[in-house]
C-alpha cells in the first residue's frame, strides 16, 4: 500500500470520527429538551459508515471510511405526565427525547480514541517515511 493511502485511510477515519463527535455533542445538547408534540421532539442521531473499497489485482482493500449520512433513532421517546408544565400538550403529557446519556458518552469516548488512534497512525507513517529517506546519509 502505498505511503499516500496510508495518509487518506486515517485521514477519512479522522472525518468520520469528527462527524461522530458532532454527532454526539448534539444529542447531549439536546438530551433534556422539551416539547409538546411527538413531531417537533428531538430525536437523536447517528452517523453510518461504510468502508471504501478499492480493488487491487486479485483483492480488495479498504482504502477508508465513507460517512454515508446521519439517520435518527427509532426508539420510543420518552412521554411524561406533567400538566402544570407550559409545554404540557392537552392531555398533560411532554415528550422527551429518546437520547441515552449513558451510551452517548461510551459513544464519545470511542470516537475520540479512535480520532487520536488515527493521528498516532498518520503521525507514525510519517515518522517511518522521514526515516526512509534518511536511510541513505
Amino acid at each position: 500500500m502505498p505511503l499516500m493511502s496510508i495518509f487518506n485511510v486515517s485521514g477519512s477515519g479522522m472525518s468520520a470520527q469528527s462527524v461522530r463527535l458532532n454527532t454526539t455533542a448534539s444529542n447531549l445538547a439536546n438530551a433534556e429538551s422539551v416539547s409538546s408534540s411527538i413531531n417537533e421532539t428531538y430525536k437523536a442521531r447517528h452517523p453510518v459508515f461504510a468502508p471504501m473499497v478499492k480493488h487491487f489485482a486479485d483483492m480488495e482493500a479498504g482504502v477508508g471510511v465513507n460517512v454515508m449520512g446521519i439517520i435518527e433513532s427509532k426508539a420510543p421517546l420518552q412521554m411524561e405526565y406533567a400538566p402544570n408544565h407550559p409545554m404540557a400538550d392537552e392531555k398533560g403529557y411532554i415528550y422527551k427525547p429518546n437520547v441515552n446519556v449513558v451510551e452517548e458518552m461510551a459513544n464519545m469516548i470511542s470516537a475520540s480514541r479512535s480520532y487520536q488512534t488515527n493521528v498516532e497512525v498518520m503521525n507514525t507513517s510519517k515518522q517511518l517515511a522521514l526515516r526512509t529517506l534518511n536511510l541513505g546519509q
